[in-house]
């Protein structure tokens, strides 16, 4: 070992290729095949499943492919929306009658004769009108 170099990986030298590396050499394609007849497709045709079927339409309209995350984006975020504030109105309209009819049981029973006689008159106003 030489003094110069202290340790075995200070060879500065590259490193010697591999002569028998492999080199891709273009063969040519071989003529298409020739047949006696026509040849049997068989063709295998599947519905699309429905949650699919609008960005397939998108794509095939050549809307792109900003169309196609639209509808895989924002169509679950709306029916999410929609459902939301669909479940928050039946929330507030199912407090609203037993708020109403907290309110009719207590005037019936806290309010008397008179208290009875408003009810009826509600109940028969309210039957008048539809």
């Amino acid at each position: 070992m030489s003094p110069s170099r202290r340790y075995q990986f200070d060879n500065h030298l590259p490193v010697p290729r591999d002569p028998h590396t492999p080199v891709y050499r273009p063969e040519p394609i071989g003529a298409p095949a020739v047949y006696d007849q026509q040849p049997v497709v068989i063709q295998h045709i599947h519905q699309a499943p429905p949650d699919r079927t609008v960005q397939r339409i998108a794509l095939g309209a050549g809307a792109g492919g900003g169309a196609v995350a639209a509808g895989v984006y924002f169509g679950p975020l709306l029916v999410a929306a929609i459902s939301s504030m669909a479940i928050s109105l039946a929330v507030v309209a199912l407090v609203v009658v037993a708020c109403g009819w907290v309110v009719v049981t207590a005037v019936k029973s806290i309010g008397g004769p008179d208290g009875k006689a408003a009810v009826e008159n509600l109940s028969k106003a309210r039957r008048k009108r539809g």
